[in-house]
């Protein structure tokens, strides 16, 4: 970034099979990597698929290889669910989750591990005990707390995430009764912010909905978080922003117009998806000829 140095921003959703044709060529060339394409634009992606179950090794070495040329480019993950919505800390899952994120860590690569709860995971006494347990076994990690319920703004609450070493992950999502609303929050050396789209409210309040990730931001709405991200960056060693509205590389999208606002001065864009969000990227050009597309298999 051309402004902030320490500001990294990407996206989530970067192994999605729609991305395939939207934000990566087809047919690929022999060898072809997503991390390759996506350490071109970008410096910070998320991986989402450990929410579900822990990384092979190999996995992790691969993408600290593909991504060596870009000397900033940094991950973060999500924490399996297993032990963030289901609260069971085996030790042998717990084991296998850490050897799976060892190479990145590493490597120097992984910016920030994303422990996302429930709306259900109120502040309580009970619920304070639990994080901290977590914080224990998960020692070796840059932990971030993504929490949904407003509870935890409670100076309590923020006082033990000081306390603990624990991030406040700052996120955009839909409103509803006593949802965590936009912040600016710093507990860390290491600010996340997560753009998650405003809309299906249910899939954020409910325990086990879907989220809908086909939210697209429009500009006004990106640069309503310019000012808490330029707040977050004045105070924080590294600033990590992932945009979570992955359907269809709409986070790709996001993502480049917020590099764009924060002052990156490349421009540049996978050409598919310059063809696939021609307003959206009208800026923005790509290293090789964009088609348009005629008929956009995007919603409006």
């Amino acid at each position: 970034m051309a402004n902030l140095h320490h500001l990294s921003i990407g996206p989530s959703g970067w192994h999605r099979a729609d991305w395939v044709s939207t934000v990566y060529p087809k047919p690929a060339t022999r060898g072809w990597h997503p991390l390759d394409t996506l350490a071109r634009y970008v410096d910070v992606a998320e991986i989402g698929q450990t929410f579900a179950g822990p990384l092979r090794q190999e996995i992790a070495k691969l993408y600290a290889k593909k991504v060596e040329r870009n000397l900033d480019f940094l991950f973060t993950a999500l924490l399996e669910r297993r032990f963030t919505y289901d609260r069971d800390l085996n030790e042998g899952a717990v084991e296998a989750w850490k050897t799976g994120m060892f190479p990145l860590l590493k490597a120097r690569r992984l910016g920030a591990v994303v422990m996302q709860f429930p709306w259900a995971f109120r502040f309580t006494e009970e619920n304070k005990q639990f994080l901290i347990q977590l914080r224990r076994t998960f020692h070796e990690f840059p932990l971030a707390a993504e929490f949904r319920h407003e509870s935890w703004l409670r100076d309590e609450a923020v006082t033990t995430l000081v306390n603990y070493r624990v991030g406040f992950v700052n996120i955009d999502q839909p409103q509803y009764f006593r949802a965590m609303p936009p912040t600016a929050m710093l507990t860390s050396g290491v600010a996340v912010v997560r753009l998650h789209g405003r809309r299906s409210p249910e899939g954020f309040r409910e325990f086990d909905q879907p989220v809908d990730q086909s939210y697209l931001y429009d500009l006004d709405e990106l640069l309503e978080w310019q000012p808490r991200i330029e707040r977050l960056a004045a105070n924080a060693a590294r600033v990590l922003v992932v945009t979570a509205n992955a359907e269809g590389g709409r986070s790709m999208v996001n993502a480049l117009q917020l590099r764009e606002i924060f002052g990156d001065r490349a421009l540049r864009a996978p050409a598919p998806l310059i063809g696939e969000y021609p307003a959206e990227l009208a800026a923005f050009r790509a290293q090789r000829p964009v088609q348009a597309v005629l008929l956009p298999a995007r919603a409006a």
